[in-house]
């Protein structure tokens, strides 16, 4: 029994081989990822460059609010704690929300939450454990002088 000599025809194959699976694995990561993040942040850069000086009027009447909003979830429900710049808890906010997974655009669950305790206001839904990207706002409406209004986007684990 005489073994077949190693080729030059063999090493192409090898080769050749090789470079074809990194080929379709990197085809594959690709048609992957481009179906699940779009990589739009906005649909209209001019159009979101015209709001700019808003925004930023926005985010400092929220830092003159002074209130701060511990996130966490509990059960799967998520939970925002709203605590004034004198340590005491805000009451008499309209929370909404919405979670986003961060991989997948399509698992976005509305939250409704509702006050339990002064200040803590706790979602009705429950979300699967994982990653998430949540959005919450925070509306005093009129009450207190004014329309007082706390927005954040933050990522939260769910155990």
């Amino acid at each position: 029994m005489s073994a077949r000599p190693f080729t030059g025809r063999h090493a192409a194959v090898v080769i050749g081989g090789g470079f074809l699976i990194v080929i379709a694995v990197n085809l594959a990561m690709a048609v992957l990822a481009a179906g699940t993040f779009t990589g739009t942040v906005v649909r209209n850069g001019y159009v979101a460059s015209q709001d700019f000086n808003r925004w930023l009027a926005a985010g400092r009447a929220q830092q003159a609010l002074g209130w701060t909003v511990a996130v966490d979830a509990a059960d799967g429900r998520v939970v925002l704690v709203v605590t004034g710049a004198d340590g005491a808890a805000v009451t008499g906010l309209a929370a909404t929300g919405t979670a986003r997974h961060p991989m997948d655009a399509g698992r976005t669950v509305a939250l409704g939450f509702r006050e339990v305790a002064p200040g803590r206001h706790v979602a009705a839904e429950r979300l699967p454990p994982g990653a998430w990207d949540l959005a919450f706002a925070l509306d005093a409406g009129a009450a207190g002088g004014g329309n007082r209004r706390f927005v954040r986007t933050e990522r939260l684990v769910v155990r």
